[in-house]
Formats: structure tokens, C-alpha cells, sequence
């Protein structure tokens, strides 16, 4: 019996210690909006098959934050979970590589709350062309010492749909 005490305390502290750890080396990652901004294009990008950097995702984000998009062939507007939107995407990425990039931004701060407009364009190869574009609003918190995402709405460009010259510095 002290034996199996042991190796549970052992265990429990082992994966205390590791949750620090990876939580520590994601920190600097919601320190700044520059910082949650960045990281949270690299976590989306990579190549075909590649795993995607959900457990760093989900440092970024507040556990109740949500995703939303327009969906063309619904002709509605659908909103998911982190969870569900890390499973979409990686079942995405298995049939393509995927490479997004933030090309401008617009931030307003009042108190512990920022509006990002981040315009993006995504690339199917990392040195390709662009292959699509779009606008992402997305709502930030400033909680415990960091930030945090707590909505991410996105709005791909179409014919019917440009984007402003606002949000598009190119």
C-alpha cells in the first residue's frame, strides 16, 4: 500500500511539475498582444500532414472561447468550441499544407478588453502564392497577468466581398 502511495504522489507530482513547465514555456506567448497574435498564426500553420500546436493553442485561449465563420453552403453562420475547432482543422490539414500570416492589424483597448482586426492571407505552400484571404475579429481579455482569446470570428475575401483598403495596407 505505501508502494502504490508512493508512485501516485510521484505521479501527481510529476505531471504538476510538467503542466508548469509547458505552461511556462507558452507564457510569453499571452504576455502581449504582438506575442497572442503571433503565436496564434504559427499554431494554425504547417505543412500537409503535420501536427498542429494545439496544446499551445489552447494556452492562448480562455477555456470559453469560441470560434465563428459564415458557412457559404449553409448560408449561416456557425459557431464551435475550441475542441471543435482544433478537430476541423485537423481534418483540414491532412489533405493540404497550410500556412497563414496576419498582413495587418487594428486594435482598440478599453480597460481589460481588445478588438483585433487582423487581416490574414493563407498560403497552400509555404512559399506559394496566396491563395485566399480575409478579416478576423477577434476579442481579447486581460485576465491573471496575460491575455487571453476568448472569440475569433473570420470572414474570407470573395469577388462580392473585398477587403477594405481600411484593413489592407498592401
Amino acid at each position: 500500500m505505501k508502494q502504490f502511495l508512493f508512485y501516485l504522489m510521484t505521479l501527481a507530482f510529476m505531471t504538476t511539475t510538467n503542466l508548469k513547465a509547458q505552461n511556462h514555456t507558452f507564457e510569453n506567448d499571452a504576455k502581449t498582444i504582438d506575442a497572442l497574435m503571433k503565436a496564434s498564426y504559427e499554431v494554425v500553420s504547417g505543412e500537409k500532414n503535420a501536427k498542429r500546436q494545439w496544446e499551445r493553442d489552447n494556452y492562448l485561449h480562455h477555456p470559453k472561447a469560441v470560434y465563428s465563420y459564415f458557412d457559404k453552403k449553409k448560408q449561416e453562420q456557425v459557431t464551435m468550441t475550441l475542441p471543435e475547432f482544433h478537430k476541423e482543422t485537423d481534418d483540414m490539414v491532412f489533405n493540404t499544407a497550410f500556412y497563414e500570416s496576419e498582413i495587418n492589424r487594428e486594435v482598440r483597448i478599453f480597460g481589460n478588453i481588445a478588438h483585433v482586426w487582423s487581416t490574414y492571407q493563407t498560403k497552400l505552400e509555404k512559399d506559394g502564392k496566396v491563395a485566399r484571404r480575409g478579416i478576423n475579429s477577434i476579442q481579447l481579455i486581460f485576465e491573471h497577468n496575460r491575455w487571453y482569446i476568448i472569440s475569433w470570428t473570420f470572414s474570407g475575401e470573395t469577388d462580392k466581398n473585398i477587403i477594405p483598403k481600411t484593413f489592407d495596407r498592401n
